[in-house]
């Protein structure tokens, strides 16, 4: 159950982490602006993909109980 909530809360920093690549072109060195963009949106696709898995997986656990 905890795991869950750890995915969803790690899914947020992805989609955040996303964010602030696309905005400052950094990540742990300057960026090109289209590696920027890309990395930033394979960042967010990744956060958006972890809380979907894991809202699907709390729904699951509730139904069980």
């Amino acid at each position: 159950m905890m795991f869950n909530w750890l995915s969803l809360v790690t899914g947020l920093f992805y989609i955040v982490l996303g964010i602030v690549v696309i905005i400052y072109k950094f990540f742990f060195t300057i960026l090109e602006p289209a590696i920027a963009y890309a990395m930033g949106s394979v960042l967010i696709l990744y956060g958006i993909f972890r809380i979907y898995r894991a809202v699907s997986r709390l729904k699951d656990s509730g139904d069980e109980k």
